[in-house]
C-alpha cells in the first residue's frame, strides 16, 4: 500500500509526557508497593494531571505542571486509597525523570540527521522537562525544549503553539507536531499541514471543515520511510 504524499518541512515538535517520555514509569518504578492497583493509580494520575489543566486553562488560574503533577496524585492517592506519604513522595520525585520510550533516542539521532529541527513543546515547568531530558541524555537532540510557562497558559491554547514557530524561525505550515493525545489537535489548527496521519489508524486524517490535515504520527517509527519526500522543495 503506498503512503499517502505529505507536504515538505523543516522541523518536528514533539510533546514530551506520553510521546517521548512513558508517563506510567513512575508507577511502573514502585510497582511492588503500589501492588495490583499500580496501573489503575497511574491512569487516575495522568486522567486527573490533564484534567486540572484544562480547567486551570478554563478559568485563567494558571499554576504549573509541577504543582498540577502534585495535586494529582494526591486525588489518586485518596481515590485508590494509598495512604504511605513516603511512597507518595517517591511517587513525585521519580515523575521528574520519567523514562524514555525505548526507540526514542535512535529515531532523534536519525531525525536530526536527516537535517530537520526539533523541539519539545510541552505543558511540563522547565525544571520537569529539563530534569527529564537530562536523565534521558537527550539534551543534545533538541534546538529547543520549550514549555507553556512562557505563556501562562496550557495546550491546547494556540498561543502555545506558536511559541514553536517563533523559537524555531519556521513558518508554520512546515512544521509538524507530534502529539499522542488528542487534546491538542483543535489548537494547532493554524499549523495544521495537508494530508497526515492520523494517529490510531495509520491512514490519512481527515480534514475538519474549513482547515487542512494534521500529520500526527501512529510512532516514531514510520518517520524512516517519510523522510525523502518530507526533505523535497516546495
Amino acid at each position: 500500500m503506498p503512503l499517502p504524499s505529505l507536504a515538505p518541512i523543516d522541523a518536528i515538535v514533539f510533546d514530551a509526557y506520553g510521546t517521548l517520555f512513558d508517563v506510567s514509569s513512575a508507577a511502573a518504578r514502585w510497582r511492588e508497593a503500589l501492588g495490583t492497583q499500580a496501573d489503575a493509580i497511574s491512569a487516575t494520575w495522568r486522567r486527573k494531571q490533564l484534567e486540572y489543566s484544562w480547567l486551570r486553562s478554563l478559568m485563567g488560574a494558571h499554576a504549573d505542571f509541577w504543582q498540577l503533577t502534585a495535586a494529582a496524585l494526591d486525588y489518586a492517592c485518596e481515590r485508590h486509597a494509598i495512604v504511605d506519604a513516603s511512597l507518595r513522595q517517591r511517587l513525585l520525585e521519580t515523575y521528574r525523570e520519567p523514562s524514555a520510550y525505548p526507540e526514542v533516542p535512535s529515531m532523534l539521532r536519525a531525525i536530526r540527521g536527516a537535517g530537520f529541527k526539533t523541539a519539545i513543546l510541552s505543558n511540563g515547568a522547565p525544571s520537569m522537562l529539563q530534569a527529564a531530558v537530562e536523565a534521558a541524555d537527550l539534551a543534545a537532540e533538541f534546538d529547543a525544549i520549550l514549555s507553556v510557562e512562557s505563556v501562562g497558559v496550557f495546550k491546547p491554547h494556540p498561543s502555545v503553539y506558536q511559541l514553536a514557530v517563533d523559537r524555531l524561525g519556521v513558518a508554520a505550515g512546515r512544521i509538524l507536531f507530534r502529539q499522542l493525545e488528542r487534546m491538542g489537535h483543535c489548537g494547532r489548527r493554524p499549523f495544521r499541514i495537508p494530508r497526515g496521519l492520523d494517529q490510531s489508524r495509520g491512514r490519512a486524517a481527515r480534514a475538519p471543515a474549513g482547515g487542512t490535515r494534521i500529520r500526527p504520527w501512529r510512532s516514531l517509527g514510520i518517520a524512516a520511510a517519510y523522510w525523502p519526500q518530507l526533505r523535497m522543495e516546495a
